[in-house]
């Protein structure tokens, strides 16, 4: 069996405190965070049962993951599993990276998002020079807030070209952006229009649900981060029965997460093997 897995267990802590965000400066207690290490560890040891499987994984934590050990040793674990093809972690790269050198590089990814009201340009690209180095692939990207606008636009000039800037717009407020907004942040992301909308999905083909699912910390399987309602649990036995094609029930999707898998836009053509990490066909 192929998968996508978009793993999202209880953490919701953050170092960060953006301002747009719920879990800006989070704590958990030790009980809770104990908790969340030992969904993460069982989850990790059923990715290794499934030896007759190929699949791939991206965490989706609320918060900020690899300030976690645990996280940076489910990783090692899992990208040296001959069953697994990519593990992926979205991350705002405050951590230390030594611990990449414990895992299989070749199936390592981050996805990772620069947060000017938290850390400086310059302290971040040196994150990534260092991931370079370390042969890490990583595709990099910024929530495209008006005020960050000059930030966003010196932090593409100053990448390396083939390391891709992806933008994601800010729907809350209805018309956010000027058409000249608009011009400038897809010189910067030419991907940011399919962002930049929410897109209808009520009856479309996707293949959530079916080759990509969503798992949260007690194993509960969904379609997607977007669809509230279970369809399963990894740890039944039973567990591959609830896999197979259903069209969305939600009337739109907006988040890149979710309408990356819808058929009709055709981003797997865009993406290739660079869905899970956000890295599109060209790129680094």
């Amino acid at each position: 069996m192929n998968l996508s897995i978009l793993y999202r267990g209880p953490l919701s802590s953050c170092n960060y405190a953006c301002d747009y965000c719920p879990f800006a400066k989070h704590t958990e207690t030790p009980d809770e965070l104990a908790h969340d290490r030992a969904c993460l560890e069982k989850f990790v040891d059923w990715m290794g049962s499934r030896t007759a499987d190929s699949s791939g994984v991206l965490f989706t934590p609320w918060g900020e993951a690899l300030v976690r050990k645990w996280y940076q040793s489910a990783l090692a674990t899992l990208t040296r599993m001959p069953n697994v093809t990519k593990g992926a972690i979205q991350t705002n790269l405050s951590c230390k990276l030594d611990w990449v050198e414990e895992c299989d590089k070749t199936k390592l990814a981050l996805w990772c998002t620069f947060h000017p009201s938290e850390t400086t340009r310059d302290r971040f690209l040196a994150k990534c020079r260092e991931l370079l180095e370390r042969g890490v692939r990583f595709s990099v990207g910024v929530v495209g807030l008006k005020e960050h606008l000059s930030e966003i636009e010196a932090l593409r000039r100053e990448l390396p070209a083939d390391v891709y800037l992806w933008v994601n717009a800010f729907k809350r407020e209805p018309d956010y952006y000027s058409p000249e907004m608009v011009e400038n942040l897809t010189r910067v992301d030419p991907l940011f229009p399919f962002n930049n909308q929410y897109h209808a999905s009520r009856g479309e083909s996707c293949r959530t649900g079916a080759s990509v699912i969503s798992v949260d910390g007690d194993g509960t399987v969904r379609r997607c981060h977007f669809i509230k309602e279970p369809i399963g649990n990894i740890y039944s036995p039973d567990f591959e029965e609830c896999l197979r094609e259903r069209p969305c029930t939600n009337d739109t999707c907006g988040c890149h997460i979710g309408y990356v898998h819808l058929d009709r836009l055709k981003l797997y053509e865009v993406f290739g093997s660079g869905v899970l990490e956000r890295i599109p066909l060209g790129y680094r």
